[in-house]
């Protein structure tokens, strides 16, 4: 009998990752992951109502989120932390830098000095550059599967392609088309420069560039994340990035774009 419980255990268990973008702009970021024994959330940028309505739109308790990984401590990415941990108490995984940047009211967070495993879950830290104290991007692995987290930088380190290379599931920050945003006549030009520069964001050509490197045969969807809502459109990165493809006769198609306001599909990986 033993032996026949494990068996149907066996087969009928399923691993997999589950992913929705929630909310991804300059108004307010997050994304949702889940494994088979974590529910996660990646920044809170949003109102917490907002995203405990997107979450039970997929069925989802709030109250399963275990853990929350902080990107960095501006607003769009922390501004919902304090309300949705005083009501569901998650644990909260940063740097003490960004902590103590992002002003936030929590007990107990975890310094995410670097890996961590959780259980079925591993969590990769890739520092970026952004204009912050501290920024983070993430690797999200879970048997055989993975989620890059990739957003808010100028750019990504050379020695980091190889660890991102071939992963199951991008989030990639393709922020602004660079001709909108320099003919922006309402952007004072320090902005755009910051915008533009080392610790900024990364426009559609870069986000293209660095996802033709990084696509490869076990890559299964990429959704473009991070949009300036005045410096670009969904048609314009999703167009750069096709073009990209095919000039370096990359055949990839599954491509989606994160929006401010609808949470994505919710992926099964």
């Amino acid at each position: 009998m033993i032996l026949i419980t494990l068996l149907i255990h066996v087969l009928t268990y399923r691993s997999s990752m589950k992913v929705s973008v929630l909310a991804s702009g300059s108004k307010g970021n997050c994304t949702y992951i889940e494994t088979n024994k974590h529910h996660i959330l990646v920044d809170i940028g949003t109102s917490s109502l907002s995203i405990e309505k997107k979450l039970k739109a997929y069925n989802i308790d709030p109250k399963l989120i275990d853990s929350v990984f902080v990107t960095h401590a501006h607003s769009d990415h922390v501004s919902g932390i304090n309300v949705f941990w005083k009501k569901y108490h998650p644990t909260v995984y940063l740097t003490d830098n960004i902590y103590k940047e992002a002003n936030l009211n929590i007990k107990d967070y975890i310094n995410l000095d670097g890996d961590i495993e959780l259980d079925d879950l591993k969590v990769i830290t890739i520092p970026t550059s952004h204009d912050a104290k501290d920024s983070r991007g993430y690797i999200f692995e879970s048997d055989g599967k993975s989620v890059v987290y990739m957003t808010d930088t100028g750019y990504i380190s050379e020695k980091y392609h190889k660890l991102l290379s071939n992963r199951t599931l991008y989030i990639m920050e393709s922020n602004h088309d660079v001709e909108l945003l320099m003919n922006n006549e309402h952007y004072p030009h320090h902005v755009k420069i910051r915008i533009l520069g080392d610790e900024g964001h990364l426009s559609n050509k870069d986000s293209a560039n660095y996802l033709a490197k990084f696509i490869g045969k076990d890559t299964k969807k990429v959704f473009l994340a991070h949009l300036s809502e005045e410096n670009n459109t969904p048609d314009i990165a999703y167009l750069n990035l096709k073009h990209i493809l095919e000039k370096k006769n990359i055949t990839f198609d599954n491509i989606g774009v994160a929006s401010q306001k609808e949470a994505t599909e919710l992926l099964e990986l």
